[in-house]
């Protein structure tokens, strides 16, 4: 039987869904693994990041969940729209001075401008709860939507490095991108997304 699991590791008291204008962002939950495993479970979008597997097995949203609920390295929220869960966002802390932006959208939701609506609602979030001057982000130089959702959201480029891909089983370049606090302030026309605790 599938069961709650406790959302601590929002790295704050308590945990908050985050709403646009069309999109609702929640922890995700082991209620929500198979959905997460169906959408994740395509080759072109775990060839665009780094540590999804292909396939992506209900076993891995399983770890996935679970790693966020014991204190993972990253703060997860998942992207819902209408209540249909379309991919995930968050902020990876595996280097705690040097966050970095992540994010994917099952292959049915591309294209309809959801990741930049989720993205800022993530970096309002992450300027808003902490403390950090500066947001980093990669889009792999063959992914130019993403590099494009990037752009949207204030990021600036700051070279080409190399990043190892699970699904590769090698390294490929990836555009590198920073945010900082003072660009995020001075962009922040978008309408913010609104944080409630839960």
């Amino acid at each position: 039987m599938l069961q709650e699991i406790p959302t601590s590791t929002l790295r704050e008291a308590r945990p908050c869904v985050l709403e646009t204008e069309r999109l609702t962002l929640r922890q995700p939950t082991l209620a929500d693994v198979k959905t997460i495993a169906r959408l994740a479970d395509d080759r072109r979008i775990a060839e665009n990041t780094r540590r999804l597997p292909h396939p992506y097995t209900p076993d891995d949203a399983v770890s996935f969940v679970r790693g966020l609920a014991d204190g993972g390295k990253e703060t997860a929220f998942l992207i819902e729209t209408d209540r249909q869960p379309i991919g995930i966002v968050g902020v990876n802390w595996r280097a705690p001075d040097l966050p970095a932006l992540g994010y994917w959208l099952g292959i049915a939701y591309w294209g309809r401008g959801y990741g930049t609506e989720a993205a800022r609602a993530i970096i309002d979030y992450f300027f808003d709860a902490h403390g950090h001057d500066a947001l980093l982000a990669y889009a792999r130089v063959s992914n130019p939507a993403s590099r494009n959702i990037l752009e949207k959201c204030g990021f600036q480029w700051t070279g080409v490095e190399l990043h190892r891909f699970e699904v590769l089983a090698s390294s490929a370049p990836v555009d590198a991108f920073r945010l900082s606090r003072n660009v995020w302030a001075s962009l922040k026309n978008w309408a913010s997304a609104a944080r409630r605790a839960i």
